[in-house]
């Protein structure tokens, strides 16, 4: 008895595993790539379903762009590289050489020519209008000039406007003799339009002559002002070939409601798209 009763005493501990035990949560982390990749499949087949060709192609650009390659390129920060217009270096150069610009002219039978980036003209003519206006920080134009500037890109190409200020006109009142600044203006878009392939449009226009006058000269000194500025600009060496033509518009479109002001007395040269 007395021996049974000094026996140790031995404890077991059963260790209880419950049935509902989740065994950890990465199946969690699988679950949640599983709904997700079904959820890019369907959204896969909705689009499929829902775009056409060309969208679907613009969202395979978006994700895998294409960069394209040119034999020689060049340029630097800001509009030409961050220098002037007219350092032909800092233009950007595509294709096997020739003239540093990605504007195009047409071709010698007339037609348009082949290979134009519709895309690189128009940066191109966008570029050509900060350097005008001095947008972008440095004009190739005199302050005293560029008073005398507004450009505009239209679907017709970049139009350049030269037009008169009150007491500082362009030509000498009621003749085609031009003043210094306009001599100034075109030598300086010769260079311009030296560095382009573009066809030019010459477009002169007045302003109304008052009703008394014996005889309104405002059909001939338009026309013959335009074709004033188009001597200046082949004496200034743009080729004859590039001009594809020099109108008159006498005073029937003012750039001001007021017929008579001085305002609509310019000179309007457009640099073509190709194909114009």
């Amino acid at each position: 008895m007395s021996a049974q009763g000094n026996a140790p005493i031995i404890y077991k501990k059963v260790k209880k595993v419950s049935g509902e035990s989740h065994h950890g949560g990465a199946w969690k982390v699988a679950y949640a790539d599983f709904v997700t990749a079904m959820m890019a499949f369907f959204m896969l087949m909705w689009l499929l379903n829902a775009t056409t060709e060309k969208q679907r192609k613009g969202i395979a650009d978006y994700f895998s762009p294409t960069i394209p390659v040119m034999r020689a390129s060049g340029g630097g920060d800001g509009a030409f590289g961050g220098d002037s217009v007219f350092t032909d270096e800092t233009l950007a150069h595509t294709g096997h050489g020739g003239v540093p610009s990605p504007v195009t002219d047409k071709t010698a039978d007339g037609g348009p020519a082949e290979g134009v980036d519709s895309g690189l003209e128009q940066q191109a003519l966008e570029d050509l209008e900060e350097a005008l206006s001095g947008n972008s920080g440095e004009s190739m134009a005199s302050d005293l000039a560029r008073r005398h500037i507004v450009t505009e890109l239209t679907d017709e190409g970049l139009l350049i406007e030269l037009f008169d200020l009150e007491g500082e006109p362009l030509f000498a009142p009621g003749e085609t003799e031009p003043e210094p600044v306009m001599r100034e203006l075109v030598a300086m878009l010769a260079s311009v339009f030296g560095l382009v392939k573009n066809g030019i449009a010459i477009e002169g226009h007045v302003a109304a002559q008052p009703v008394v006058v014996a005889r309104n000269t405002a059909w001939e000194l338009s026309g013959a002002r335009a074709g004033r500025v188009r001597e200046m600009l082949e004496a200034e060496g743009v080729p004859a070939e590039k001009i594809r033509r020099v109108t008159g518009h006498a005073d029937r479109e003012p750039a001001q409601r007021n017929p008579m002001a001085v305002r609509n007395n310019r000179i309007e040269l457009i640099l073509l798209r190709s194909g114009q």
